[in-house]
């Protein structure tokens, strides 16, 4: 027999009172939040969403009194913070990790701002936004990303009109950004860390798949097939085979085996992305590298090597997984100039050295 849906959301308790009128609330472990009446009425989906945002982002819920009204009044910017965190866009159109990033970016842009009506902001707002962190441009590069993919839903949903972000330059990083390893410091590495060790086998994971920390650390011998590693990227889904290398080969014959990860805990546990961080740190400390040796700069360093080697961007981003080639030809501004200068200046000697007539013969 097919059970009767419910027309109330889930983590709600409804229940008559003892005067028999129907009552709801938002209820997740401890949390109790109760919702407005009417029922299913827009102030109570405003509430409902506004609950459901406090308890992912783990803040104390609001009082009665504050729900549907004053932070989340219909048509302001902590409304539409709330509609895009709970709508399908986000949950199931970003990656676990993004969801976490936007949330925060948000969240405390929303802090401030939320009693602001949505449609008032313009595009001299954002830039403002964009200024208030001139001081750290990846983070207002993260801003204006996370602000334009919220602004873009609010757009789909009919909550706006028009983007006011459409127009505003994300400001440009200084310096190249994470810093791309060098063969000397790759070298020096490997020099401390032999083979056999969790460091080592670290850092010939991350090199030779160009892959990033939080899909480095879910390799495992299940993903081996006919001398490559299958790949599935967390963040973008991107997949692929990227064929083992000697130095990585060399590494995981020394793997013991029974494990479901490589790389393990001293519990034996796969590490989590921010736990490998820190002992990937603490590998490079002893190792004696300066400290803006990165996890992530052996991704630019293939990704360097690579181009070094004539590769072209089509073929490193069936490697790194890249879904932009900008993105691709950003991380290869490390190659070696003066490698490719001399290689250029070899051409040149060899097409000076034998030049052709018009008929096809050299000139004597």
């Amino acid at each position: 027999m097919k059970r009767r849906q419910s027309p109330f959301p889930p983590y709600t308790s409804n229940y008559r009172d003892r005067h028999g009128k129907w009552r709801s609330e938002f209820r997740r472990g401890a949390v109790r939040v109760p919702l407005p009446e009417p029922l299913l009425g827009p102030e109570y989906w405003e509430a409902y969403r506004a609950a459901l945002a406090d308890y992912i982002a783990g803040r104390e819920p609001a009082r009665r009194s504050e729900i549907g009204a004053g932070r989340t009044q219909p048509g302001t910017v902590s409304a539409a913070f709330v509609a895009y965190t709970c709508s399908a866009v986000f949950k199931n159109g970003l990656s676990k990790n993004t969801q976490k990033v936007y949330f925060n970016i948000l969240s405390r842009w929303r802090d401030r701002w939320g009693d602001r009506r949505l449609k008032h902001v313009q595009r001299r707002h954002v830039v403002d936004w964009i200024d208030e962190r001139a001081e750290t441009p990846a983070a207002a590069r993260n801003f204006l990303k996370s602000l334009r993919h919220m602004l873009r839903y609010c757009i789909s949903v009919d909550l706006i009109e028009n983007d006011p972000s459409l127009g505003v330059a994300a400001p440009r990083l200084r310096g190249e950004g994470i810093h791309t390893w060098s063969d000397d410091e790759i070298a020096q590495y490997r020099q401390r860390h032999s083979l056999g060790t969790k460091a080592r086998l670290a850092l010939e994971l991350l090199l030779d798949t160009a892959q990033r920390r939080s899909d480095v650390v879910r390799m495992g011998r299940q993903h081996l097939r006919d001398g490559a590693i299958h790949v599935r990227q967390q963040k973008t889904g991107w997949e692929g085979d990227i064929p083992i290398g000697s130095e990585l080969s060399a590494a995981l014959a020394k793997v013991p085996v029974g494990n479901l990860t490589f790389l393990t805990t001293s519990f034996g546990a796969p590490f989590t992305a921010a736990g490998f961080g820190n002992a990937f740190r603490k590998w490079c400390e002893e190792a004696e590298l300066p400290r803006h040796c990165s996890s992530h700069g052996l991704r630019k360093a293939q990704c360097r090597q690579l181009a070094e080697k004539g590769c072209t961007p089509h073929e490193i981003a069936a490697i790194s997984g890249h879904i932009s080639l900008a993105e691709v030809q950003r991380y290869t501004k490390a190659v070696n100039q003066a490698r490719l200068a001399r290689a250029a200046k070899a051409k040149t000697r060899t097409q000076i050295a034998e030049p052709e007539n018009r008929f096809g013969k050299t000139d004597p």
